[in-house]
């Protein structure tokens, strides 16, 4: 299997397992989740944005790989202490890598849609 970017580099076994997780989070998104994702889809915001893409080890909610901008959507359990530790240690390794990674939680979605739009917006393009 060729990977296209130098960041694909999951072992093939932990490939196939990440693969069906991500297949199984695209069937199954939260209502935040989908909520964005009716706003990023199809180059909506000029340009495209993958959703439940394999990087490494993990799976991001949503990348694009032009600007290397991983959105991640935070459900409740990203509140407990271990998930935060989880999530730091998370970022920074997809930052080592180049990309850059911004959090929303569920809430802030859900009620300040074009807010969370707009801070999408400026990280892609300014």
């Amino acid at each position: 299997m060729g990977f296209k970017y130098k960041y694909n580099f999951a072992s093939p076994d932990w490939y196939k397992l990440l693969k069906e997780f991500a297949k199984k989070n695209k069937q199954f998104p939260t209502d935040a989740e989908n909520l964005i994702w009716q706003y990023i889809r199809n180059n909506q915001l000029g340009v495209k944005f993958n959703r439940q893409y394999i990087i490494g080890d993990y799976i991001v909610d949503f990348v694009c790989l032009e600007k290397k901008l991983i959105i991640e959507v935070d459900g409740g359990y990203h509140s407990e202490y271990e998930q935060i530790q989880k999530d730091e240690h998370r970022t920074e390794k997809l930052e080592a890598i180049g990309f850059s990674v911004i959090r929303f939680t569920n809430e802030e979605i859900n009620t300040s849609i074009e807010d969370v739009l707009n801070y999408i917006k400026k990280q892609l393009f300014e």
